[in-house]
């Protein structure tokens, strides 16, 4: 019943978005126009920017899984862009299935440990963003912004240290403290270098929020620190757990939030947000159409290409 309601939310805010759309005087083609007529080295800068942010991720998932499947970084780079791209156009975040689905069946990592991984990549994602968030939220106290960035570093240093512990008791107190103890050494196995996923992490955030607010400040000719605000709310907006399909609705309101503090209208923070947003999309849709077509992924053969689970 849970699920059903959050699926009739996310259907709720789409349809509320669609309609914003039909009525309001913004178009999807006004969109693209807006993104089209700002000059080619922005669009250029765009573009390697977000290269370069998906070459992080990949680069992050790299580092974790290496030495257990010896997978090559290209087939990795393949996975990370097959993903992102099903993360940004399938409805209700099911894209994010595309991970574990496919770690399982291209590299045999056990379906636990593949799911677990996400989990604490997104966790690391979400910690990443809201820290960020701390340094542009307008009108905060110092004081509360290094409370609030020291309460997101000791929630991220807390999650390994649970991970780590290993009591040997769960495995004997039954079924459910049994699934907690493999779901527990599956962390500890994605956490076992978190010292490098969160270089990774921070490395991949700051290049992509800064292409982001670079992008929208070029399209409301507004300086960086206002595009920056934009690029945040629309990523914070992506961490809510009811999502509108594809994102559409809560992505640009998300954005427009955080734009207003910086005298910018509701009304322009939702155009240059979709306009944003299709530009994230397309890149997306890109760069994981070529990936699977181009690069080599790596099917198991063994055990009737069935992976552990």
């Amino acid at each position: 019943m849970k699920t059903l309601v959050k699926r009739g939310l996310a259907l709720l805010i789409t349809l509320g978005f669609v309609l914003w759309v039909a009525h309001s005087g913004a178009r999807w083609h006004d969109s693209l126009v807006a993104v089209q007529a700002l000059p080619a080295h922005y669009l250029l800068l765009t573009v390697a920017a977000f290269i370069t942010s998906y070459l992080l991720r990949a680069g992050r998932v790299y580092d974790e899984f290496r030495e257990t499947t010896g997978a090559r970084f290209s087939s990795i780079l393949r996975l990370t862009l097959v993903h992102n791209a099903m993360v940004n156009i399938l409805p209700f975040r099911s894209g994010e299935a595309a991970f574990p689905v496919l770690l399982s069946r291209w590299f045999g990592v056990p379906t636990t440990r593949a799911v677990v991984a996400l989990l604490w990549l997104r966790i690391q994602d979400a910690f990443v963003v809201l820290a960020l968030a701390a340094f542009v939220w307008p009108n905060l106290h110092l004081a509360l912004r290094l409370a609030w960035i020291g309460a997101v570093v000791l929630a991220a240093w807390l999650i390994p240290v649970w991970a780590a512990r290993h009591p040997e008791i769960e495995t004997r107190a039954g079924r459910f403290s049994a699934s907690i103890h493999r779901i527990r050494e599956a962390l500890a196995e994605s956490t076992r270098h978190h010292g490098r996923g969160w270089l990774w992490t921070l490395a991949n955030w700051s290049i992509k929020l800064l292409a982001q607010a670079w992008l929208l400040a070029a399209l409301l000719a507004t300086p960086l620190l206002a595009g920056l605000a934009g690029a945040l709310g629309v990523e914070l907006a992506a961490i809510l757990p009811i999502q509108g399909v594809a994102g559409f609705g809560t992505y640009e309101a998300g954005g427009a939030a955080l734009l207003t503090a910086h005298n910018i209208s509701f009304q322009q923070g939702l155009n240059a947000a979709l306009a944003l947003h299709l530009f994230v999309i397309a890149c997306a849709l890109l760069a994981g159409g070529l990936a699977a077509a181009l690069l080599p992924g790596a099917p198991l053969t063994a055990n009737n290409g069935n992976p552990p689970t």
